[in-house]
This record gives structure tokens, C-alpha cells and sequence, in this order.
């Protein structure tokens, strides 16, 4: 019923940069994914977590007791805190946690500040990838049952969405109007999905992704939220590349775009990678997959003379937080990077 769903009830998604109690996870293992990738990966996770531990919370899922034995034996190589990992045995399909995981809600009440979560449906990106359709179970086997959920049938990655907090969210047409996605469904519909299940109240529509992005655009490798009415949005300066005109045309969309009090975004530009290619394939490499959490924000970077930019610009945009980059040149083979490969639980 209208009534039951989370925006009637006063609950909200929560920016990324709140107070979080945890950071969810789950381990590369899928060899379909990583086609000798597979240690480069692991070698991205274990930066990640030696990075988060000493910060918050961090849970890790694994499919079985052979994945966990391996990566409790790569963590030894590193100073993680043991005290802040805790592991849980559940088959993910893979690492992409953010796009089959939960969306976890907050609601204040005056006492005290309610946690709920979103179980959305997952279809494997219009159903690409028969082995990661699993995903989809994930929310139903973590120990969440202390929350209130909310269900809905509107296939959702969470990794296509991204909130301010305060009621506005960023998307991209190429993903969420895709017709392996929700085909039954009107723009205006998928709008109102939104806004029932997350408590916003203003949708912001950029255009498209960048290519070698399996996603159909998620906007995680293109626009952020870094405060309250401001993004950093990724740019091509180079008109022969196949980025150059999606994005300018994501660029000229912010340059119109207001938060939810009808002010228009400060908008900041991230500089792209220079292409990547691996086995002849372009890597969906970009400096916008940034991951925020408590007192830290984990950086995708590809060794290129562009990282210092990035983590410059970023530092500026989180003085308070320690600016950390990961080398994601093996991560981004499996399609995604750190923002990909998290969730964050709020307090």
C-alpha cells in the first residue's frame, strides 16, 4: 500500500557522508568475472579493508569456507584491524555489493534514529551475466532482521543512484530508461519508485556513461554528491574520444540542475584516465567511483599522471576526511571499482 512505503513513513537514504556503522563487502571469487584478474582484485581488497578497519565496521561476505581461508590468508599480509572485520559465509556471485546489496534508510524520531533498508530487484544488468543473478538473494540471507524492510519490484542497481540527504538524487537516463530494466514502466513511474522508497523529492536526469561501462551508465562513474549542493562530475577534454560528447552533454545538463531548495549545483570537474585497454577491451576507469567513509574516502586510481589531480581536487572537497587512493587497475577488469564494491549502514 502508498501508505506503507518509507517515504510516508518519514524514512530517507542518507548521504554517503553520514555517520556510518558499517561498510559491507564481498570478496572476489567468481572466475568468470576476473579471467586471471583474479589476484589483482584481491589485492584491491585488501588495501580497501586495511584502509577501512581502522575507521568503522566492515562486513565481509564470502561464498564458502575455501574463499574465506583464502582471503583471511591474504589479509595477513597487511595491518587491517581484526576487531573491526567480521565475515559472514553468504553467495554473492561476486563483488559488486552496492548494485544487489540493500539500500539502508534512516528515520529520525526525536528519541532516537530508526534504521530500515529497500530490497530492491537485481536482474544482473538486464540480465548480461547468468552467474551474477544470485546477487539478487543476498539482502535475504544477511543478518537484518532487527530492521524494518521495504520491498518493492522495480529492478534497481544501487550503484545508479546517488543522494545528497536532504531529498535530491542524481541518475542516468541510459540506465534507469533502459528496456532490460523496467520496460513496463514510464519515466514518470520510475520517478515515483524514487521517490516512495527513498524519501527524495527532487530526481536529477544526466544523460549517459562512459564506455567499457557494462551498466548502460551508472552514475556512480559520472556525477557525485560531495555536499549538500555541490558534485564533482567527470570530463573529457579530448573531442575524439567516445566520452567527450556524453559527457559534455552530462556537464551542460548540471550547468541547470538545483538541489531540492531550487538552487543551482556547484558543479566541479574530475579529470578522466587516459583510455585503458586490456586484452583489447576499454576499462570503465574513472575517479568518480570514490568511496566516502567515517573519516576516510577511498579513491579509485589507474597509475597515471592524472591521479594527483583527482586526489587533489577530492581532498579539497573532504578536508576533514584522509583522501586514500587504491590502485583499481585490475579492480575495473571485473566492470566496476570501490564505490561499485561497497555499501555503506548508517548510524
Amino acid at each position: 500500500m502508498k501508505s506503507e512505503t518509507p517515504s510516508k513513513l518519514g524514512y530517507r537514504m542518507p548521504a554517503e557522508w553520514e555517520p556510518h556503522a558499517a561498510t559491507w563487502l564481498a570478496w572476489p571469487y567468481n572466475l568468470n568475472t576476473w579471467e586471471g584478474h583474479l589476484d589483482g582484485a584481491e589485492q584491491a581488497f585488501v588495501e580497501m579493508i586495511e584502509a577501512l578497519t581502522p575507521y568503522e565496521k566492515t562486513n565481509l561476505l564470502v561464498p564458502d569456507q575455501t574463499v574465506r581461508k583464502r582471503a583471511e590468508t591474504k589479509l595477513k599480509q597487511t595491518k587491517f584491524d581484526p576487531d573491526n572485520l567480521e565475515v559472514h559465509v553468504i553467495e554473492s556471485g561476486d563483488v559488486w555489493f552496492r548494485d544487489y546489496g540493500p539500500v539502508f534508510l534512516t528515520k529520525d524520531t526525536g528519541k532516537k534514529r530508526e534504521i530500515a533498508y529497500t530490497k530492491w530487484r537485481y536482474n544482473a544488468y538486464g540480465n548480461k551475466y547468468d552467474d551474477l543473478l544470485i546477487g539478487n538473494d543476498v539482502p535475504d540471507k544477511m543478518p537484518l532482521s532487527k530492521f524494518k524492510r521495504f520491498d518493492t519490484d522495480l529492478v534497481l542497481e544501487g550503484g545508479s543512484i546517488d543522494v545528497n540527504g536532504n531529498g535530491t538524487l542524481l541518475t542516468t537516463e541510459s540506465c534507469l530508461l533502459s528496456p532490460d530494466r523496467n520496460p513496463q514502466l514510464t519515466k514518470g513511474q520510475i520517478e515515483q519508485s524514487l521517490k516512495d522508497y527513498l524519501g527524495v523529492t527532487n530526481v536529477l536526469w544526466l544523460h549517459a556513461g562512459i564506455e567499457g561501462d557494462d551498466t548502460t551508465g551508472h552514475i556512480d562513474d559520472l556525477t557525485r554528491f560531495v555536499g549538500p549542493s555541490t558534485v564533482v562530475t567527470v570530463e573529457e577534454k579530448d573531442p575524439a574520444d567516445p566520452n567527450y560528447a556524453p559527457l559534455m552533454e552530462n556537464a551542460r545538463r548540471l550547468g541547470h540542475r538545483k538541489n531540492e531548495h531550487g538552487d543551482l549545483l556547484s558543479v566541479i570537474p574530475l579529470p578522466m584516465p587516459k583510455p585503458s585497454h586490456v586484452d583489447g577491451r576499454r576499462m570503465a576507469a574513472s575517479y568518480a567511483n570514490f568511496y566516502i567513509a567515517n573519516g576516510i574516502v577511498l579513491v579509485p586510481v589507474y597509475e597515471q599522471p592524472s591521479d594527483d589531480e583527482a586526489l587533489s581536487i577530492l581532498r579539497n572537497c573532504f578536508p576533514d576526511r584522509k583522501v586514500i587512493g587504491i590502485d583499481c587497475r585490475k579492480l575495473i577488469w571485473g566492470y566496476g571499482s570501490i564505490h561499485c564494491a561497497t555499501q555503506q549502514q548508517p548510524i
